[in-house]
């Protein structure tokens, strides 16, 4: 089964194709920097032991653009993969934002589409990009099943008491506003390989998810039990455009007081704080290389990004009572050396030991970066998202035959 599995983020969409059962990827794509000058497309061909890759600097202004520019790479004369589109089967998705509405992977209807459309305030950067995502994908493979799998589905097993708001009932019971938890596939991924590399499904993790948007998860026995995204995308930790937690009187004080308008504060919330507010710069490339320059708004941004990550590692190993290792992945988590150094500096009390060479070394295989004597591994865990969606559009589409 030819499976084209689309991951549009807020300023990139990863793409891959598979032939399922087969969990190799045909290819790959990664298209960053969507809406900035020089975007870059890499593109990865998987040939036996032989990986070829093609790297384009172009301007893609919008997701539209780029995932046009990707579905032409997969049928391009030189490093194209299919000769039709109409040899994709299935396009799975990810949707960041299912509200109530969905907890399990869906085939697309037009009832699915207005139930996403209709959740775009919640995450204003993901769900219109996934949504424009699918109905690019409809127009271009339009024989294709479309399927989408949500962010939302993997924290759906945590408890009323880490899931409710201390807010009046009717609020939940008659407008569905909880804490739903996002970049599930993520945490549902990784969790996975760090329970089968330790060898104990029972295990206690907090997996950290750290790109351009960040979250944190307890999970045990591979089951959400805490996260720190909430009803929508923006709480929890320092992000590349986005707060984090935050006080709401300061909402209030920008309404009463600065005279922000609701789409105004939506708007400095979501894509003008985080590192960006505090830096000028959204990726911590960029900061990285602004903290080495002496930059003294990058070290600040540095101390408070990943002094957050602490605050969560403390709370979640209360709330596990115990914890058998931390994992980081995604784009910054598995390769920002100083972010992991920070986020386990002085945690020795909890178990937590951080090998210094052991974390410099760089590497695309789940690895340790623990001393031999922390009693809580540190393990980098390549994230796979791709793989994941397509695995779950591939099961339920064999149930339906």
């Amino acid at each position: 089964m030819n499976i084209f599995v689309v991951n549009s983020g807020s300023s990139s969409i990863k793409y891959q194709l598979f032939r399922l059962p087969a969990e190799q990827p045909v290819c790959s794509g990664l298209i960053e920097r969507i809406g900035l000058e020089n975007s870059v497309i890499t593109h990865k061909v998987y040939r036996g032991e032989q990986e070829h890759v093609e790297q384009r600097t172009l301007d893609l202004p919008d997701h539209e653009a780029g995932l046009r520019e990707a579905i032409n790479l997969l049928m391009d004369a030189e490093v194209g993969v299919i000769q039709d589109p109409a040899e994709v089967e299935v396009v799975g998705h990810r949707v960041v934002h299912g509200g109530e509405s969905f907890a399990a992977t869906t085939i697309v209807t037009d009832e699915v589409k207005r139930e996403i459309k209709r959740l775009f305030p919640l995450a204003p950067l993901h769900n219109p990009a996934n949504y424009l995502g699918i109905e690019v994908a409809e127009k271009l493979v339009p024989q294709a099943k479309q399927v989408v799998v949500f962010d939302t589905a993997f924290h759906q097993t945590m408890p009323e008491r880490a899931f409710r708001y201390a807010l009046p009932d009717s609020l939940y019971t008659e407008q569905g506003i909880r804490v739903y938890g996002f970049h599930g596939t993520s945490h549902k991924y990784v969790a996975e390989q760090a329970a089968e590399y330790l060898g104990n499904p029972a295990a206690k993790f907090i997996t950290i998810h750290l790109g351009n948007g960040c979250s944190m998860a307890a999970v045990e026995g591979g089951k959400s039990i805490d996260t720190s995204m909430g009803f929508g995308p923006l709480s929890g930790l320092v992000m590349g455009t986005r707060s984090g937690d935050l006080d709401p009187s300061v909402v209030f004080h920008l309404v009463s007081q600065l005279g922000y308008d609701v789409e105004q504060v939506s708007n400095l919330l979501n894509k003008r704080s985080g590192m960006l507010g505090l830096t000028g710069f959204s990726d911590m490339r960029d900061i990285g290389k602004a903290l080495a320059a002496g930059d003294p708004h990058a070290a600040l941004a540095y101390d408070l990004y990943t002094y957050r990550i602490k605050k969560y590692i403390g709370a979640y190993t209360a709330v596990l009572n115990g914890l058998d290792a931390l994992v980081f992945t995604a784009g910054v988590g598995e390769n920002d050396t100083l972010v992991r150094a920070r986020a386990c500096q002085q945690m020795e009390y909890l178990g937590i030991n951080l090998d210094a060479a052991k974390n410099e070394e760089r590497s695309r295989q789940l690895r340790e970066i623990n001393t031999p004597e922390s009693r809580v591994k540190i393990l980098v865990i390549p994230t796979n998202e791709e793989l994941e969606i397509a695995r779950q559009c591939f099961s339920l589409l064999r149930q339906d035959t």
